[in-house]
């Protein structure tokens, strides 16, 4: 697929994807949707992608819904048209179901889904020029992107009220403040502060143990009791102490060289992997 509202760059095994509508302040449309679904799709099954960089091109993350549509943008009743059918959701269910770490690098203002989309990432960098705004109320709206799930996870739900009762839109030093964000960066170092963080997680470590630890630690979020995590984690332990990643781990600790995990994503997943059922949603 050709990508039209999107960049996809792959070095050194992380996955650069640009928001690219720096003209529109990369606003998002059902066409980008679609591109960075089709974007992660083709990261999970390449195995020389090992972690997954989010950004935008120019001086904006993505200033939410491009609203060019008037009134009626988000009106899927007005001509079939419209965003109204959540796209901002259908896009943070794929990254939840993601296979590699995913890093937001917000670089400026991220509004409506472009702050939202941020909150299925695993881990958020920002520029100190960057800012936020879950401005949904000021719409007529409500938030979107699986975002009442998310955004409460990660800040709170005291916060997590604050911001979308009022809807305005705040500095990244509050973000970082109040949890959203894991750490500023002046606008020049934040890329290169993403792609280090990014080596951290593919240098040295097993494709498919990272895989699965972001499966264990999102599906534990909705458990009600640490016997699920206690049954899942051993699970894992068993089967991943039997393969050659496990053995390449050891031997290259006792041979005090850096190791070189043979396993892949694509082909050594486990055999209980999926460990839940996959359920059907209308």
């Amino acid at each position: 697929m050709d990508y039209e509202q999107i960049l996809y760059e792959v070095e050194e095994n992380i996955l650069t994807i640009t928001l690219n509508r720096p003209e529109k302040l990369n606003a998002f449309t059902g066409v980008m949707c679609t591109e960075i679904i089709d974007a992660l799709d083709r990261a999970d099954a390449d195995d020389d992608v090992k972690a997954i960089i989010f950004t935008g091109a120019g001086r904006g993350f993505c200033a939410g819904a491009d609203l060019s549509g008037g009134a009626n943008t988000f009106n899927r009743e007005a001509d079939g048209r419209g965003l109204g059918a959540d796209g901002g959701g259908l896009l943070t269910l794929r990254m939840y179901k993601c296979l590699k770490p995913l890093i937001s690098a917000c670089n400026g203002p991220a509004v409506g889904v472009g702050a939202t989309m941020q909150c299925a990432m695993d881990i958020r960098l920002a520029s100190e020029t960057a800012r936020y705004g879950f401005v949904f109320a000021r719409r007529g709206l409500v938030p979107e992107a699986c975002s009442s799930w998310f955004l409460p996870r990660i800040v709170g739900i005291q916060t997590a009220l604050e911001w979308t009762y009022s809807g305005r839109v705040f500095e990244a030093a509050e973000a970082l403040e109040r949890g959203l964000v894991r750490s500023l960066h002046k606008p020049d170092d934040l890329l290169p502060a993403a792609r280090q963080l990014a080596r951290e997680f593919t240098q040295q470590t097993s494709p498919v143990s990272v895989a699965l630890i972001r499966h264990m630690m999102w599906k534990m979020l909705g458990e009600d009791h640490p016997v699920e995590a206690h049954n899942i984690d051993s699970r894992g332990i068993f089967y991943r102490g039997q393969s050659a990643d496990a053995q390449e781990g050891v031997q290259s600790f006792l041979e005090k060289r850096d190791a070189d995990f043979p396993g892949k994503v694509s082909t050594d997943m486990p055999e209980y992997y999926p460990w839940w059922e996959e359920r059907q949603f209308e």
